[in-house]
């Protein structure tokens, strides 16, 4: 029994360094969001509070983060939620995909589908008044791009 015991702390201790790369090739990568959206300040702390750390290239790594396999259950959930919605690929989309990435923002909040549950044990859930801010920021910013997409020369 103390060999198999050893054993497992010996793997333990080796699968820590093992890790998958980090996301976080900085806040540039929503600048043109932010500025083409024209985002309050308000909205910009409930983004970066509750989104960015899976729906963008920034992640702010928790402390846990560093510990296998965590890191790569953690990755798992980044490169998910990445592959539904990334803020920093913005400007690669057409308007019509924005609205469309809008869209499904607001109908996953609406929902109480994001943050996931899994990411609000920890970092805690958006409140009543942030889901109504972000929502209502969303829907003007559709707006916004239904507006201009009107103006565009075709």
């Amino acid at each position: 029994m103390k060999k198999i015991v050893l054993f497992v702390v010996i793997i333990l201790i080796a699968i820590q360094f093992i890790r998958p790369d980090k996301n976080d090739s900085g806040y540039e990568s929503l600048a043109a969001f932010e500025q083409e959206t024209q985002m309050p300040a308000a909205i910009k702390e409930v983004l970066q509070n509750n989104c960015y750390d899976c729906h963008s290239k920034q992640t702010t790594y928790p402390w846990y983060a560093q510990i296998t396999p965590l890191s790569f259950w953690l990755d798992h959930h980044i490169e998910e939620g990445q592959e539904h919605l990334d803020l920093s690929q913005w400007t690669t989309w057409d308007y019509k995909k924005k609205d469309h990435k809008l869209d499904e923002l607001i109908e996953e909040v609406e929902e109480g589908e994001m943050p996931l549950e899994s990411y609000a044990w920890i970092h805690g859930n958006l409140d009543e008044a942030e889901k109504e801010l972000l929502i209502n920021w969303a829907k003007t910013t559709r707006t916004m791009l239904k507006s201009k997409l009107e103006t565009s020369p075709q």
